[in-house]
């Protein structure tokens, strides 16, 4: 596979999850700013990765929270903030192989009568990815769905 040059992946291209408690740890020569890379990502993001959506979820935003949260857990990473009331969760996570640090930032909002789950991935060193940020999300929002299944 031919991965694009990106490294900022978002379920949310026009209005991504935006990073804030993880800014005071988004430092060193090498990383990446904390703005999302824009339009000529989005585009290659939308061609390499068309299954990147949103995902919404028919119950209340406070139940989607504690499945969100738990769901961010179990895939090991390191929670920076969990701010129920503004439906945001910050974390961490770090590569297996070169242990590399990448920031994930997961937003909720009310959608109808359900909540919008939107979240962002993006790596601190590099252009590319290798479809790491893409793949995270895919995978986070499998167990989030699982887990709020079986919690609902």
């Amino acid at each position: 596979m031919c991965w694009p040059a990106i490294h900022d992946i978002t379920t949310d291209p026009g209005d991504p999850p935006r990073f804030d408690a993880l800014l005071a740890r988004r430092t060193g020569r090498w990383v990446s700013a904390p703005d999302y890379d824009g339009a000529p990502a989005a585009a290659e993001q939308r061609r390499a990765y068309p299954y990147v959506q949103p995902l919404v979820l028919r119950t209340g935003r406070a139940q989607v929270f504690d499945s969100a949260l738990a769901a961010a857990r179990a895939m090991g990473w390191e929670i920076v903030a969990a701010d129920a009331p503004a439906g945001r969760i910050e974390a961490i996570a770090t590569t297996r192989l070169l242990r590399f640090k990448d920031d994930v930032a997961i937003r909720l909002r009310e959608d109808g009568a359900g909540t919008r789950v939107d979240v962002r991935s993006k790596s601190r060193l590099g252009r590319g990815d290798l479809g790491t940020n893409a793949r995270r999300i895919r995978r986070y929002l499998a167990a989030l769905t699982q887990i709020h299944a079986g919690e609902h």
